[in-house]
């Protein structure tokens, strides 16, 4: 059997598999394993090749973005378990609860700087889902615009640094991860920007879905509630601010910086004196089960990847994508929008490790940013967590939401954030200015040129092999 032909048939037979819904991770190894012994037996590659496996692992072991990766999460959640999130929110309602939509406000604020402290999108919801949604309702906000805010907020995590995401999508694309947090900055903040203006203008148009929550009204003073947002909401977010400069100035390596915010991070919880051994013990835990599942499905990725490379099943990839119409612009926009339905079956993980790396040679032939790319497939991918009826954010707010809000209220909630991540893909590919790292060479409407930056891609794609 011709190798292509092999490579065709591994791709389908993944597909399968996982809409079976065995393991990722698992499916991933078992399907290259299969497909390795076939590909041998078939004399397309040398049983040697699968040496380089060995290789990859030990990169992996070695990438400084990846060991960022469980000091993050631990120092998120520190932050989480020691009431950060609680008291931020208890803080920012005396301040905005009193205003036509404020706890919605402030639902968006607590979410984006829990997001970018946490770093991952399931621990923002569900925080965010026991605390805010129960004020929320009580103020007797319309349960369609409170689950959908909460929804909404927890997936910035996708796009505002340091996320986990994005050092993912860094190494599946093969790109600076600084280069990256620098992109994403502008493209977060604009994000939040339109989520305020949405309720805004929502709860100007039809203000009963949003009343003025009289009783949160600042009983020491509008100063004094002020002082007290700042307090809460200042302190975590210095810190992680901290941890980007450290990172962004060169004073530390991803890892380095993590592991500054876990010092801090057990500092403020000592000085709160929210720090116990109970909730030290249950942050490591769920830090510990996080990291092994993510090392696990990186190394099924990195073996299918590089059994599908030895059948060349990634030429065939590359003429399908060059035969299409338009380009560069052509294929932002076939893949965005492959990204965005695939995105109703796959989760976020399974399209980062499976179809980003196959497209990724491509989009560098075509001369494209791929810091652009990576930004811009971060904001496309936060659909992935909203899609009705499969998106994680909306299973993880389901099961802490109180049964008087229906699933149907969930999914129609988070149907007009979709729209406005939608809305910022379609920003970016038409000013990718907005991306700091992007420089545009030509506005022809036909197509998108974009400075490639310099990387040795390529000779690090060759020596894996």
């Amino acid at each position: 059997m011709a190798a292509e032909t092999l490579s065709m048939a591994m791709l389908a037979v993944l597909v399968l598999a996982l809409l079976a819904g065995f393991p990722v991770a698992f499916t991933l190894a078992a399907v290259a394993a299969a497909f390795g012994v076939a590909g041998i037996a078939a004399a397309h590659f040398d049983p040697a090749f699968l040496i380089a496996m060995t290789f990859r692992m030990q990169g992996v072991f070695q990438s400084d973005n990846f060991l960022a990766i469980p000091f993050l999460v631990f120092m998120g959640m520190l932050l989480e378990r020691t009431g950060i999130a609680e008291d931020m929110l208890l803080a920012l309602d005396r301040l905005f609860g009193a205003l036509r939509g404020g706890l919605a406000y402030t639902a968006v604020l607590v979410g984006a700087v829990l997001s970018a402290v946490t770093g991952f999108v399931s621990a923002s919801v569900i925080t965010m889902g026991l605390i805010a949604l129960p004020v929320m309702l009580r103020a007797r906000y319309d349960p369609r615009l409170a689950s959908g805010v909460i929804a909404a907020s927890g997936t910035l995590a996708q796009v505002l640094p340091p996320s986990l995401v994005l050092i993912v999508l860094a190494e599946q694309l093969d790109v600076p991860l600084i280069e990256i947090y620098r992109g994403a900055l502008l493209p977060g903040a604009l994000l939040i920007f339109f989520y305020l203006a949405y309720i805004f203008l929502l709860t100007r148009w039809k203000p009963d879905l949003a009343p003025p929550a009289v009783s949160l009204a600042p009983a020491g003073g509008r100063g004094g509630a002020l002082l007290a947002a700042a307090w809460a909401a200042g302190v975590p977010l210095a810190l992680v601010l901290l941890v980007l400069a450290s990172i962004y100035f060169g004073v530390a390596t991803p890892g380095e910086g993590g592991a500054i915010g876990v010092t801090g991070a057990l500092g403020l919880g000592l000085l709160r004196r929210r720090l116990t051994w109970a909730r030290l013990r249950q942050s490591l835990e769920v830090s510990g089960v996080l990291c092994c599942g993510l090392m696990f499905l990186l190394f099924g990725a990195s073996f299918f990847t590089l059994v599908f490379r030895g059948l060349s099943g990634h030429v065939w990839v590359e003429s399908l994508f060059q035969q299409g119409p338009g380009g560069q612009l052509g294929f932002i926009v076939f893949l965005n929008v492959a990204v965005f339905l695939l995105a109703f079956v796959l989760d976020f993980f399974e399209i980062a490790f499976i179809v980003l790396p196959l497209v990724a040679p491509v989009a560098h032939k075509l001369g494209i940013d791929m810091v652009w790319l990576t930004v811009l497939l971060a904001v496309n991918l936060q659909t992935s967590f909203m899609h009705p009826p499969f998106g994680i954010a909306l299973y993880n707010l389901r099961s802490v939401a109180p049964p008087s809000v229906r699933t149907v209220d969930i999914y129609w909630g988070a149907v007009p954030f979709i729209a406005i991540q939608l809305l910022m893909v379609g920003i970016l590919i038409a000013w990718p200015g907005i991306v700091s790292r992007a420089q545009v060479e030509t506005v022809d409407p036909n197509s998108i040129t974009i400075e490639l930056p310099a990387t040795d891609y390529e000779e690090r794609r060759e020596e894996s092999k």
